[in-house]
């Protein structure tokens, strides 16, 4: 069995839930269906459609005050493993200002690299090297951190979890 999406009664994203536990909120009439998959489950009497979207009849009063932490993999998530220089397959990850410089260990410090970038780049500001960083880094959002853990948007829940991209290359003092 796969996972499915739980909105709030507003809509918003929430979470993840497996399909058993869907299907649970749904017959006990907590959550409504809005979007199936193709598959049946079945029980011994009765087949139900697999749901890919539930959404809660009552509102879930959430705080947002969650944080991703910052992980390799997680860069490589945000950045769609690929790196924010050249656009290569992402092997490293790269502090934008050096740690050696004061850089920290941020959302808006750090991107995915290629072995060449990183190792063109090395513990220079981007300014001093000819690589060019395409986007500016920030944080996810909190509906695309849930997609940093989970690690899979598919198409039917883009509507509802649609993150905001990276702002074009407005590119800092200290990058350009």
């Amino acid at each position: 069995m796969e996972r499915a999406l739980v909105l709030n009664a507003t809509y918003e994203a929430l979470g993840f839930v497996s399909t058993r536990r869907a299907l649970v909120l749904l017959l006990y009439g907590k959550a409504e269906l809005v979007y199936r998959t193709g598959v049946t489950v079945s029980s011994v009497s009765k087949s139900f459609p697999e749901p890919s979207i539930v959404r809660l009849r009552n509102y879930v009063k959430v705080s947002y005050n969650r944080k991703i932490a910052i992980t390799k993999k997680a860069i490589f998530i945000r950045d769609h493993n690929r790196c924010q220089y050249c656009g290569a397959i992402a092997e490293n990850i790269d502090h934008v200002i050096p740690k050696s410089r004061g850089g920290k260990n941020s959302w808006d410090n750090v991107v995915a690299a290629c072995r060449r970038c990183n190792a063109i780049k090395g513990s220079r500001l981007v300014s001093e090297t000819n690589l060019k960083l395409n986007k500016i880094p920030k944080e996810p959002q909190p509906a695309g951190q849930l997609f940093i853990v989970h690690g899979e948007i598919r198409p039917e829940w883009k509507p509802y979890v649609q993150t905001v991209e990276w702002e074009p290359a407005l590119l800092m003092e200290n990058c350009s």
